[in-house]
């Protein structure tokens, strides 16, 4: 079995929980995560399902997520999971405020990680560190939000705020809720967070364990086709006698591209439209050379 699974990870499981939970209901030994949730969190986890394993890096890396930030509290983690650090009523605050303060949070921003992540700092784990009580200064970072968008507001001495949010890869979102709470001088942390959509697959078509469970009691499971999880990719199709070649290891001359794609991983299938693997144009010379990355289906 190989391809992708797009689970809803259930609150109160790992990343690695799910990978463990799946490897034993498929009775598969290679079984991988791509972006890893926090235990608190639910939704979108891609899943790799044997050879698949190899195609994580592959996949889109953009993210979404909807978040609940509660204001007037600090916690340690960023979020309710950790211990309060302050707390206090919020008063005065209005949305008008709140909506100018999100605004600073749009585009290429500079965030640094909560002190409990799994960033490496120094070879450790940042969550390692924080358990030991060890000070580290954890660098900032540059990430992208593409929309920060407020889709629900409740007012209170705790006020809390639902918002929605495209990003790219790397974006803390309990980060967000810290430093949102810091700009309105309330105090914030996330209080409820589902990612929506990772690495191309939706909410809306993912599995819960119960649900994966069904399908494989009623025979009906199907892993999705890598070939679905990468069409953001761009694609070339080889004739049979250069596929065997590339296939074998091979370099394969090919015309001059259009601009854009020497250099980036692109989708080698067959005329059949079966996947091959991952290549990626090189120029040489006097032509441009196909060579293979990583080469998923031998002929």
């Amino acid at each position: 079995m190989q391809g992708f699974l797009n689970l809803n990870k259930p609150a109160g499981f790992t990343s690695h929980d799910c990978v463990a939970r799946v490897r034993r209901m498929l009775r598969l030994k290679r079984v991988g995560h791509g972006g890893t949730l926090d235990p608190a969190a639910t939704g979108v986890l891609p899943i790799a399902l044997g050879k698949a394993t190899r195609l994580l890096q592959f996949l889109h890396q953009d993210k979404a997520y909807r978040a609940t930030i509660r204001l007037g509290i600090v916690t340690s983690t960023d979020d309710l999971e950790g211990e309060i650090i302050a707390s206090a009523p919020v008063s005065g605050l209005s949305l008008e405020a709140i909506g100018a303060a999100l605004s600073m949070f749009q585009g290429k921003i500079q965030q640094v990680p909560p002190n409990y992540s799994a960033i490496q700092v120094q070879g450790k784990r940042l969550y390692d560190l924080a358990r030991t009580g060890e000070k580290i200064e954890v660098p900032a970072r540059v990430v992208e939000v593409f929309k920060i968008e407020i889709l629900d507001w409740r007012p209170g001495d705790f006020p809390e705020l639902d918002v929605e949010i495209a990003c790219s890869s790397g974006t803390y979102i309990r980060a967000i809720a810290r430093d949102l709470g810091a700009a309105l001088q309330t105090g914030g942390t996330l209080a409820g967070l589902i990612r929506t959509q990772s690495s191309g697959f939706c909410l809306v078509d993912s599995l819960s364990l119960d649900e994966l469970a069904t399908q494989l009691e009623q025979g009906t499971f199907q892993p999705i086709p890598p070939t679905d999880a990468l069409q953001h990719l761009g694609a070339l199709t080889l004739p049979v006698t250069a596929a065997q070649r590339w296939c074998q290891g091979q370099r394969i001359p090919w015309d001059k591209p259009d601009g854009g794609v020497i250099n980036s991983p692109l989708r080698v299938d067959d005329e059949s439209d079966r996947f091959l693997g991952i290549g990626h144009l090189v120029e040489s010379d006097d032509a441009h050379l196909l060579i293979p990355q990583m080469v998923f289906e031998p002929i």
